[in-house]
């Protein structure tokens, strides 16, 4: 029953998005992108393991652009001569990609792919598909063997019972979600663990019981310090991160991109920092397994530290996800994503709007931002409203997340026939 109603709702948000007039030209990587996010939504990715898959969709997407447009250089595929449509391109590269990660979602992936090309005026023999079946295929051979979503799964990971050691949290006490992701081959970074974080603070620390007393107060479902709006943010912030942030880019794209070509970039960067991000802080948090604060603070009277006092009731304030704490995964990944829009438009400073995917009636819906830093801000508070990470593990989140973002566009997907690299390099 639940796979039909996911199917039902998939196929009712393409037709929807897919219902444009011919002659409007709306941005092919934007529409794919949507596309991509709903797919992995359908097939229930764990977590935000599915980011895995939008980055191998806007990869494609963007070596299939860049062969036609020839503004940026390729990450993988190079195709030359090609010509066509780089639309038919971008739409075609994304088909097969999510073909090839869904094949139980083929047939409503077909039909979504030929309404798209009919609606947008597009042949099915443009030499744009062409383009977009070359990039696809050479994404696909890629990452063949990355790791990513093993076949069988690798045996349950329950951690420990040491004192600061991660252990299942109730009330579902499940087993480490996606333990995996931490050895997946990266799409830009060297190795998963090239920016792993330094160690959380020891336990005896006074840094410590300052970012242990700040999450007790502040995180508690009951009797908690919060205030009003604090709790908002945190309810606002218990999102689903791969679809807010891509609605987000869309959004963007949409006031502020105009040319297919930035578009495909802007994706691709983005969504390949995010993938590179969460693997790299599962590496982290699989190196380090350390215990979530509501551990930490039930057990508090075992950890010989004289400034923690414990309580054995203390609950978060949302269900705490069920994988060690050090590093924060909704830091990296938004640490990731703000700092390459920073990087993209040249500022800190540029009005967005972010969407929760858990709206209510006592929290805003949309949060609308006029620096891209203040986000990520409130994302490291958010995770300490809510109870579920200490301080300390999402600042260096949030630092790990930026240096992935660094890293890539420092390295990839940039501009063809730039007249001095020093120069360029310099300045971003």
């Amino acid at each position: 029953m639940k796979s039909k109603l996911y199917i039902s709702q998939t196929v009712s948000m393409l037709f929807v998005l897919l219902a444009v007039p011919a002659c409007v030209r709306a941005d092919a990587v934007s529409d794919w992108n949507a596309i991509a996010v709903q797919s992995t939504i359908t097939a229930a990715r764990p977590g935000q393991t599915g980011m895995i898959d939008v980055a191998m969709v806007q990869l494609a997407v963007y070596d299939a652009v860049q062969a036609i447009e020839k503004k940026y250089e390729p990450y993988y595929v190079e195709i030359p001569g090609a010509a066509g449509s780089p639309e038919a391109a971008a739409a075609k590269a994304a088909h097969d990609i999510l073909v090839s990660r869904f094949p139980a979602q083929a047939a409503n992936l077909d039909t979504t792919y030929q309404q798209y090309l009919f609606n947008h005026g597009l042949a099915d023999n443009d030499p744009g598909v062409a383009v977009g079946a070359k990039a696809a295929a050479g994404i696909i051979a890629l990452r063949a063997c990355d790791g990513s979503f093993p076949n069988p799964a690798p045996p349950p990971f329950i951690g420990g019972t040491d004192i600061g050691v991660w252990r299942p949290t109730p009330p579902g006490n499940l087993p480490m979600l996606a333990p995996w992701l931490g050895n997946v081959t990266p799409f830009a970074m060297t190795r998963p663990s090239q920016f792993r974080a330094e160690p959380p603070p020891a336990l005896t620390s006074r840094e410590y019981a300052k970012d242990y007393n700040e999450i007790k107060a502040l995180g508690a479902f009951d009797n908690s310090s919060r205030t009003a709006e604090q709790t908002d943010i945190a309810h606002f912030w218990n999102t689903n991160y791969g679809i807010s942030w891509n609605q987000a880019l869309r959004d963007i794209v949409a006031a502020r991109v105009d040319n297919i070509a930035d578009s495909s970039r802007l994706f691709a960067l983005a969504d390949m920092a995010i993938a590179d991000a969460l693997i790299n802080c599962w590496n982290t948090k699989n190196f380090y397994v350390s215990w979530r604060p509501i551990t930490a603070i039930q057990l508090g009277n075992s950890d010989n530290n004289p400034l923690t006092a414990g309580d054995p009731n203390w609950k978060s304030l949302i269900t705490t996800p069920n994988y060690p704490d050090h590093s924060s995964g909704a830091n990296s990944f938004t640490g990731a994503v703000t700092r390459i829009l920073a990087l993209f438009f040249e500022t800190d400073h540029l009005t967005f709007s972010v969407t929760t995917t858990n709206p209510g009636p006592t929290i805003v819906d949309t949060r609308t931002y006029n620096r891209f830093s203040d986000a990520a801000q409130d994302v490291v508070d958010a995770r300490i409203y809510e109870g579920i990470h200490f301080r300390f593990a999402d600042e260096v989140g949030r630092r790990q997340g930026k240096q992935v973002a660094n890293w890539v566009f420092k390295n990839f997907l940039r501009p063809l026939h730039r007249h001095d690299d020093d120069e360029w390099d310099q300045h971003h």
